[in-house]
């Protein structure tokens, strides 16, 4: 993408108008408080722009209210599988009530410490309205009030997308968001998507006693693209919770029932009711109402505008997209370290600085855990200049985790044709969200496979497994050959 500067109005000079702030910045979430923490370093005419709630997605309803409730069904889980340790408890109880009054509550305390940090600021102007865009250097509120600055960035977020096929559900159609605020735990649910949101939240109601059917296009779990992974991923949840993969789905509502009627292969049509239908099918960037068509930025058909991912900046060189709204890697840290890059900018404009984005990584919470770490093996696979080959380590014999009874579980691993480089890796596995943290600070480093060899791997962990796996990562790499899709060694020590 081509950005060329514009010449924004002067702020001196006789009958020159001046600009009500050096930065605005639309969003108060993740992207938009790392925004402010980074311009406040070099101006204080700054405006923060937010007419929603504040507390940020991650808070709200999303990172840590969802990690909630998957603590509470991992408690429930753990009893069901002491019976593999020769140790019987009798039925458990679920006590929905208090199970989502904890929920609520400890999600009000991580939504308070964010407002507190966002009224704390104290170089920022915080503006409880919305704005939209009447030209570049010009935003109009809600009250009518035009406010002009220099610079402005994007951070208004994202919102869950809602499929006009489920619409007849009526208000039993929910959202994540919605699921945070229930005082009990329904009966049954529907949830449509198996991606980050639809897997962790299918999963924990399951665990908890609620009567869960998956709805999912394909038969892609997650956000897995290597074709060895992402099958045994759909298998290990299929054999755990009912999941219908790419059906067609009518919605209607009787009574207090929704139900949804879809087709089904051999067995014909299909009918179920259920209590609530959650729409897990992904979320949408929060742009359409910023009046981005008054703004110099050229005309897109994307979702977002064109930007560089690694300035922040739009087409219209002074406006910049962070967080979220930009549709890039909708994740916490990768917002916080775009807000970080568009504050910086937006602060110090027309000065431009372009930084390297770190190493990509991706968790879903579900049990297996899954983890993609570095590059994807769609993204290498769509690079016909990138030779590379694959390593895996299957979790099934792998022996911490029989020990501990949660050997379910595929890795591989990706390494550089030529310099022996580790290039990326996906995984379901137990503690991926550990073992893509290792792999991760081994990209990020740079080392090849040999380097990560020789460092220690203690005995017996879990992180045997990736040392399986790079072993195996290594032979391809010297025989030019791609393992066949098993564990080629499974034993844990020399």
């Amino acid at each position: 993408m081509t950005i060329q500067p514009l010449i924004p109005p002067r702020n001196e000079g006789p009958g020159m108008r001046e600009f009500d702030f050096d930065v605005a910045i639309i969003g108060a979430g993740t992207a938009g408080m790392s925004a402010y923490r980074e311009a406040s370093r070099h101006t204080d005419r700054i405006a923060l722009i937010d007419g929603g709630p504040l507390g940020t997605t991650c808070a709200r309803v999303g990172c840590m209210p969802s990690k909630l409730l998957i603590a509470a069904a991992e408690a429930a889980h753990a009893g069901q599988r002491s019976g593999l340790f020769g140790i019987h408890h009798g039925p458990a109880t679920i006590d929905g009530k208090a199970i989502m009054h904890r929920v609520r509550s400890e999600r009000d305390r991580f939504v308070g410490f964010v407002k507190e940090t966002v009224h704390g600021f104290e170089r920022a102007e915080l503006i409880r309205e919305n704005a939209r865009f009447e030209n570049d250097f010009t935003l109009r509120l809600d009250s009518g009030r035009a406010i002009t600055s220099r610079t402005t960035i994007i951070a208004t977020g994202s919102s869950p997308v809602i499929p006009s096929n489920l619409r007849g559900a009526g208000d039993r159609l929910i959202v994540n968001d919605d699921v945070f605020e229930w005082t009990d735990l329904p009966n049954s649910v529907a949830v449509v998507g198996t991606g980050v949101i639809g897997l962790e939240l299918g999963q924990a109601l399951h665990r908890l006693g609620v009567r869960v059917r998956l709805f999912g296009r394909g038969r892609r779990a997650g956000p897995l693209t290597d074709p060895a992974v992402a099958a045994y991923a759909a298998q290990s949840f299929a054999s755990e919770i009912p999941i219908t993969w790419g059906a067609n789905i009518s919605a209607s509502r009787e009574d207090d029932e929704v139900v949804l009627r879809w087709s089904e292969g051999k067995t014909g049509n299909r009918l179920e009711r259920f209590d609530y239908v959650i729409s897990a099918a992904g979320r949408s960037p929060n742009l359409r109402w910023l009046g981005l068509e008054n703004t110099s930025i050229a005309p897109f058909d994307t979702p977002v505008p064109p930007y560089d991912p690694l300035s922040g900046r739009t087409s219209a060189s002074n406006i910049f997209i962070a967080g979220d709204a930009n549709a890039y890697l909708p994740l916490l840290h990768e917002a916080a370290d775009e807000g970080r890059l568009a504050g910086e900018n937006a602060a110090r404009y027309p000065h431009d600085f372009r930084r390297l984005r770190r190493t990509p990584l991706a968790i879903v919470f579900s049990d297996p855990q899954i983890a993609l770490v570095g590059a994807s093996y769609a993204d290498l696979a769509s690079d016909p200049a990138r030779a590379f080959a694959v390593g895996e380590v299957s979790f099934e014999d792998q022996g911490r985790a029989r020990v501990m009874g949660v050997n379910r579980g595929l890795l591989r691993v990706y390494g550089e044709r030529g310099t022996g480089r580790l290039l990326g890796a996906e995984m379901i596995a137990p503690a991926a969200e550990h073992l893509a943290h290792l792999l991760s600070l081994a990209i990020e480093a740079d080392l090849t496979i040999e380097e990560i060899l020789q460092t220690p791997f203690y005995h017996p962990v879990i992180e045997e497994g990736v040392r399986t796996a790079l072993r195996d990562l290594a032979a391809a790499l010297e025989t030019g050959t791609s393992p066949a899709l098993h564990c080629l060694e499974c034993a844990d020590v020399e």
